[in-house]
């Protein structure tokens, strides 16, 4: 199995391209790993190919194809908080870059059965804010954000290709995943992971939302399970239009620091709060969250509060 992964010096792409090469993909061998980004990991694997550089460069996509493949992960992205400070740059990484990609990705597997398959890893961004009282399948999508405006273009653009027999694509809406490296990261959701290295360390940490905010969340281990299930699950099991929004745990900020520092052995009095009234808005006011489209094709969120902590702690 041939497989392309951008955005593999990421945070996910790390931690996929690993699992890739450990455990193959639904019980096939991984022959050949193909990892681009501006500067993709070195792995020590024979099975690696390294491609660097910028996605939106037409050599450095013919590079990324030449050899074809079977799967086609694309996590490569302008992130939310960058992509509203440039929105130019969004659309040139976010859209264009992503859909030329991606049909060059098609053109390379052109005549093959089955279709290719392509992981796009779009966002609840494409929600829009404020939300509804619940978040399901019938929700309407209203972005209202740069970043999950271009998300959602792209979603549409996959199904029109699907529809033309170009690819087969599979977009699951990701949440926050904890616990992403700390420090600056052009994500206005980094305190969702912040607050799990500071108390790891015993160090105070002042967080931009309430206690009562309320999040979505999974850990990153569960996210990449979510992603190699993507890879191969059946089609006919997706919804119409071929993105859903994945299942995650809704969990108050406070409850979620209460956790951590029970599992790290430190005191939650270490954290305070002043929260930002955007932030809160935007990230903190998640209502109630159903998913039967995404929970039917097999996808799952980490089950309970403890085991999300568990999960993300021992990835920090």
């Amino acid at each position: 199995m041939r497989i392309i992964l951008t955005g593999a010096g990421g945070f996910v792409g790390r931690h996929l391209a690993r699992r890739l090469l450990a455990q193959g993909l639904d019980g096939r061998v991984v022959e050949r790993l193909v990892l681009a980004d501006l500067d993709p990991p070195e792995l020590d694997d024979i099975r690696v190919t390294r491609v660097a550089g910028d996605l939106s460069d037409a050599g450095v996509r013919a590079r990324l194809v030449a050899d074809g493949a079977d799967v086609l992960f694309h996590l490569a992205a302008l992130p939310g908080g960058a992509a509203a400070r440039d929105p130019a740059l969004s659309r040139k990484v976010n859209l264009d870059g992503t859909l030329d990609l991606i049909e060059a990705a098609a053109a390379a597997h052109a005549g093959r059965v089955p279709p290719l398959r392509v992981v796009y890893t779009s966002t609840i961004a494409v929600l829009g804010h404020p939300m509804p009282a619940l978040v399901d399948d019938a929700t309407p999508l209203q972005p209202a954000m740069t970043y999950g405006t271009h998300k959602r273009m792209v979603e549409l653009a996959l199904d029109d290709y699907r529809r033309r027999g170009l690819v087969d694509p599979v977009a699951i809406r990701l949440s926050g995943i904890l616990a992403r490296p700390g420090g600056a990261t052009g994500l206005k959701s980094a305190f969702m992971s912040d607050v799990f290295h500071a108390l790891a360390a015993g160090r105070p940490y002042t967080c931009p939302v309430s206690p009562a905010a309320a999040i979505w969340a999974m850990s990153l281990d569960r996210c990449v399970d979510n992603l190699l299930h993507a890879a191969t699950v059946d089609g006919a099991l997706m919804p119409v239009g071929g993105a859903v929004t994945l299942p995650a745990l809704r969990l108050a900020m406070g409850d979620l620091v209460t956790a951590i520092a029970r599992r790290t052995g430190t005191d939650a009095g270490l954290v305070d709060y002043a929260p930002d009234a955007g932030l809160e808005a935007a990230f903190g006011a998640h209502p109630p969250l159903s998913t039967p489209a995404a929970d039917a094709a097999g996808f799952r969120h980490d089950g309970t509060v403890d085991a999300l902590v568990e999960s993300a702690l021992s990835t920090l």
